[in-house]
């Protein structure tokens, strides 16, 4: 039985490299359901969204355009995406990870400090300027932060995958409905604390 298992490993190896990103396709592009190729025009797949981004100024909170499979379906299988990142003066984007793919993160305007730690808990950080880039490994946590008091920030994000999800930590951990004394016990604190945080990250009405 052992033996079967062993020669099964190279296959399961494979398999797992295989389904390591997007899944090839067979033909130029994949047309939307119940249509085909030939009644498809430019307008496929050109993707407009981000013309009210780059027009409307700096916005007054951290906002994120995205262009990916949810709103741009000319990317199913092209294991591609891209986001807009906006940063008012002193803001962030809060710890979070994409599972499905890397992350190229190009400032456009202002400078931002960023970071992410690796499966050591090693944190690497880095302050970027404008013309720079930043590789963020696929599925580690990371994070950006605009730390000037005063001048806005922006960079735009480029992903391999049409769609790479993401989770936000402090979402996920504090407002997913994890048991408050299972957190207490996991930050090694009290559930008071624990349902402070909880309110902090709860929207309100």
């Amino acid at each position: 039985m052992a033996s079967n298992f062993l020669k099964s490993v190279p296959f399961f190896l494979l398999l797992a490299i295989v389904m390591a990103g997007d899944p090839d396709i067979l033909t130029d592009f994949i047309p939307p359901a119940n249509s085909s190729s030939n009644g498809l025009d430019g307008n496929f797949f050109t993707f407009t969204g981000m013309r009210s981004a780059v027009s409307s100024g700096n916005p007054s909170t951290f906002t994120i355009t995205k262009a990916n499979l949810a709103n741009f379906p000319a990317l199913n299988g092209q294991s591609v995406s891209y986001a807009l990142l906006q940063f008012p003066a002193g803001a962030i984007n809060p710890p979070h990870t994409h599972p499905r793919s890397a992350e190229l993160l190009f400032v456009v305007e202002g400078c931002l400090n960023v970071g992410f730690v690796d499966t050591n808990n090693t944190l690497y950080t880095q302050t970027l300027q404008a013309g720079d880039m930043f590789v963020f490994p696929k599925g580690l946590v990371h994070y950006q932060s605009n730390d000037d008091p005063k001048q806005p920030a922006a960079a735009v994000s480029a992903f391999g995958s049409a769609n790479a999800g993401t989770v936000s930590v402090p979402l996920s951990v504090f407002a997913t409905g994890i048991d408050d004394v299972i957190l207490a016990k996991a930050f090694k604190t009290d559930v008071a604390t624990i349902q402070k945080l909880k309110a902090g990250l709860t929207p309100t009405a």
